[in-house]
């Protein structure tokens, strides 16, 4: 996730140059995207720190309802990954190249083999970690597990030192919306948990991510959750050669404020294949996009949702982990897509039909 410039923002979905292809926009298009009381500005792509992260229960405006703020817990050191395994150039620095607005584009044959590859791989970890969420088990758990199960398979957590992001996947709980450090706290029943698995696997990376409910979560949990996944369906379902990329916001927009949910403009979805972030920049509600897409395009669509239509954020002093003002809950999906000759492919997705993935 990008975090678009004088927007708040490590997917789809983080804070400094981050993680998740959170890119910020410029003039003209930050004017056009704009979204009255949203919360301030990230200093930096990804986000930077602008303060919060208090484990107080906040007064007024507050959405919390029974619930209280979530309380950042413990935070490991980042783990380590085999001398063997290729790397991004980032791992070292903690600094990708700068932003580029060239288009990544995946042709057919080895080129897409193995950005599915990688695109597999991302969900198959995705779907381990979520089957892990359940009362009691940390989010620093999951991260030992995700890196654990990545590095076996030969590949580097792609948010591991990205920006200095100190994790190898994000998780983002409750009122979080995005770009989440794992940590000490134990989730607790009826949270409703994001987990965003990227991965770095024979020079591609594949951006996934997914909602999980813990335990018995309440009806309006669950319809937030249900909603945003069919905001992320019905644009995916517009993907096609030739189509404007900004069709995906008005998408996207229109289906969440039917059932009254805000759509989080700061963060984004954005190009990735070779690099993990770049252009296009997926803006997730209405826009005006210079971009239409072509076959071999590769990128993400990250909606995130608020259940209750605001959208004014703030960021923790960590400089990463952005939640909603007011405490009221975030929900977000992601997929890493393909634009072929005739539709979308996703990379992400489910096996085709009598297909297999060759990781040869």
């Amino acid at each position: 996730m990008l975090a678009m410039r004088g927007l708040a923002p490590l997917g789809g979905c983080c804070p400094r140059k981050g993680i998740k292809g959170v890119q910020r926009l410029k003039g003209a298009q930050r004017r056009r995207v704009s979204s009255a009381g949203s919360g301030n500005p990230l200093a930096e792509m990804f986000g930077s720190a602008l303060g919060g992260g208090s484990s107080k229960k906040r007064r007024g405006g507050s959405a919390l309802g029974d619930r209280e703020w979530v309380k950042q817990g413990k935070v490991s050191g980042p783990r380590e990954v085999p001398k063997e395994i290729p790397r991004p150039d980032y791992w070292k620095s903690g600094q990708p190249p700068a932003w580029k607005e060239e288009i990544q584009s995946c042709a057919d044959g080895e080129e897409r083999a193995a950005h599915r590859a990688a695109g597999r791989l991302a969900r198959e970890v995705l779907d381990m970690a979520c089957a892990m969420a359940r009362p009691g088990v940390t989010t620093d758990e999951i991260d030992a597990a995700v890196h654990a199960m990545v590095v076996q398979r030969g590949a580097y957590p792609s948010p591991l030192n990205y920006h200095r992001f100190p994790k190898s996947v994000c998780t983002s709980v409750n009122e979080v919306i995005c770009h989440g450090i794992p940590d000490s706290r134990a989730l607790v029943d009826g949270d409703i948990l994001n987990v965003d698995v990227t991965v770095f696997y024979r020079g591609y990376h594949g951006d996934t991510s997914r909602m999980v409910e813990v335990g018995a979560v309440d009806e309006a949990g669950k319809q937030l959750i249900r909603v945003t996944k069919e905001c992320l369906d019905l644009a995916i379902a517009e993907c096609a050669p030739g189509v404007r990329v900004d069709r995906i916001g008005e998408v996207i927009q229109a289906h969440a404020e039917k059932h009254g949910y805000g759509v989080v403009k700061n963060y984004v979805g954005h190009g990735v294949g070779r690099i993990f972030h770049s252009a296009p920049t997926v803006i997730h509600a209405k826009n005006r996009s210079p971009w239409k897409m072509q076959p071999g395009m590769t990128f993400t669509i990250e909606p995130m949702l608020t259940e209750n239509g605001r959208i004014a954020e703030k960021t923790w002093a960590d400089g990463w982990t952005v939640t909603t003002a007011d405490g009221a809950r975030s929900a977000q999906f992601e997929h890493t897509l393909r634009i072929t000759e005739s539709g979308v492919e996703l990379l992400t997705g489910p096996d085709l039909p009598g297909e297999e993935f060759l990781d040869a």
